[in-house]
């Protein structure tokens, strides 16, 4: 089991709590869960970080191609499960061609695939107009929590150290 990550649990680590330039540590962590089979993510969402053109592409596209792999034929058995559940939930039209095209859809199967945990910041929500990772997930039986709760589960620490030096 593995923890598999969304993508704004990079893009709120980079925006907010663990930017580049302060916490080297928590980037320098999640290559260390992933060279330990521990976290991972998927093509789609490395794809979307890669777009930003920014710091965190560049770091997106230093990792490994593990890091952020292709579908596999279970991810794509999962993939019809995930589709068939949405389809029979009522929402509206265009939050389901929506979540169809997005990373969403492919994490939720990929960690049904997988029986990973899928670590996200999104919360649920009772909406029809938007699809949550976290309805999902409840609805397919799929674990997930937050960055937060696996940070603690892991008992990940960020222990300071001696500054750098100056440039």
């Amino acid at each position: 089991m593995a923890y598999l990550l969304d993508a704004n649990v990079f893009i709120q680590a980079k925006n907010l709590q663990y930017g580049f330039d302060f916490c080297p540590g928590f980037w320098d962590w999640l290559a260390q869960g992933y060279a330990a089979g521990r976290l991972r993510s998927i093509r789609q969402v490395g794809d979307e970080l890669s777009a930003g053109g920014d710091e965190l592409a560049a770091w997106a596209d230093a990792q490994d191609d593990g890091f952020f792999p292709q579908p596999d034929a279970a991810v794509l058995v999962a993939a019809q499960r995930v589709s068939a559940w949405v389809l029979q939930q009522g929402y509206e039209p265009a939050a389901v061609n929506t979540f169809m095209q997005v990373a969403d859809f492919w994490l939720v199967a990929a960690a049904l695939a997988g029986h990973h945990t899928l670590v996200t910041h999104e919360v649920a929500s009772p909406s029809t107009r938007k699809i949550k990772i976290p309805n999902v997930c409840i609805g397919l039986g799929v674990d997930f929590m937050s960055p937060y709760q696996m940070l603690r589960r892991e008992q990940a620490r960020f222990i300071l150290g001696p500054a750098p030096a100056a440039s």
